[in-house]
């Protein structure tokens, strides 16, 4: 028998449980707790009802965690409903246990992996036109929602689960997020076969993004950040990555010296939501290259617009991922195109999820890149 054979088997066996699970729940900052709550129901409409498998530690969840509640909705969230106590949890996936009416995408069995964004599917400006995304009414699995991936169980619709195949490991499952925001990236700044890019910020998504622009065919790939031991990971995982680090490389001059014509990278792709490392972007992009800003910035930080026009240079937004992405990076992942898995280097149970998981990547030594909770 497989594993998920076992993993099935053991979804059906809890349908005639207590009811009550095991979750990861963020009551306020420096305050979560691993409870037993109530299980959720029977699927409605349109529902689908998981048993979750592995999910990851965001660095949103981190955020969360240590200064929340920020995405985590103090009044009522205007499109769900969710506020106050809330499972985490976006990166993840599991096995599919039960469907409401209507549902025809998946069945019971199923392995999925969950696209985590919620919001109307229609009657809205943005949603009417594909752009889900972007939808002022969007709402989060984990975030702002009823339900999370830090869980036993969870509850979505059927719009948020993907079916995955059998090449796409259970692991994998819960890594399609956090690519999707590093394909999307690479996609805005238009990095194409030969191109030169700089990904400033070498954590879970900044990793995820060289490895996406590496799947893209760029065919320079630098990456800086402060931190040696995650540079060090970056050479390990991509060999032919230029490491920089601005405490002791001047980042622009370092990439001019090293593309074509001296001019600079094709694309600049900010990870980090850092005024320097944004600054340097600009500074290392060539004129008419594009300048992609990725990490969430915590307040408003200056840049230099007489050297965005002089250099005629795009300086991009990039938000999440269109949902429709998500067989896309499925097959980027399984084909081995993009080996996510990469980044994972540690393994966790969800009773050790606050000390060894939350608290060990917010040690500044930084030795952890992406952290997997097991659920099963």
């Amino acid at each position: 028998m497989t594993d998920t054979d076992e993993l099935v088997r053991a979804s059906r066996d809890a349908a005639g449980s207590s009811g009550t699970m095991k979750a990861l729940r963020f009551h306020a900052a420096k305050d979560l707790r691993v409870e037993q709550i109530a299980r959720p129901g029977r699927p409605g409409p349109g529902q689908v009802l998981v048993r979750n498998r592995f999910v990851g530690i965001c660095g949103t969840d981190l955020h969360e965690y240590a200064y929340g509640p920020i995405f985590i909705p103090k009044e009522p969230h205007p499109f769900t409903g969710a506020h106050g106590t809330q499972v985490l949890g976006h990166e993840f996936g599991g096995v599919v246990h039960a469907v409401g009416d209507g549902v025809t995408n998946v069945a019971p069995g199923d392995r999925v992996s969950i696209q985590p964004l919620i919001m109307p599917r229609a009657g809205d400006y943005f949603a009417d036109r594909g752009l889900f995304h972007l939808s002022p009414q969007l709402a989060l699995v984990g975030l702002s929602w009823q339900s999370g991936g830090m869980a036993e169980w969870s509850l979505v619709n059927d719009y948020n689960v993907a079916p995955i195949p059998d090449a796409l490991s259970d692991e994998d499952a819960a890594l399609v997020e956090p690519s999707a925001v590093a394909v999307y990236a690479c996609d805005r700044g238009e990095v194409t076969a030969g191109s030169s890019v700089l990904v400033t910020g070498a954590g879970p998504i900044g990793a995820l993004t060289a490895l996406a622009a590496n799947a893209a065919g760029a065919a320079q790939i630098f990456v800086s950040d402060l931190n040696d031991a995650r540079l060090d990971f970056a050479r390990e995982m991509l060999p032919d990555v230029i490491t920089l680090n601005p405490k002791r490389d001047n980042v622009g001059e370092a990439i001019r010296a090293q593309t074509e014509g001296h001019v600079g990278c094709d694309v600049a792709i900010e990870c980090v939501g850092n005024e320097h490392a944004l600054k340097a972007c600009l500074d290392a992009v060539r004129k008419q290259g594009r300048v992609v800003q990725v990490g969430l910035h915590p307040h408003d930080n200056p840049l230099d617009w007489f050297a965005v026009t002089f250099k005629d240079v795009d300086v991009r937004g990039s938000w999440a991922y269109p949902t429709h992405y998500w067989p896309r990076v499925i097959r980027m992942i399984a084909s081995g195109m993009l080996p996510a898995a990469k980044v994972v280097t540690r393994r966790i149970r969800l009773d050790d999820a606050v000390r060894e998981g939350f608290d060990a990547l917010l040690d500044p030594a930084g030795t952890q890149l992406k952290i997997l909770i097991d659920l099963s």
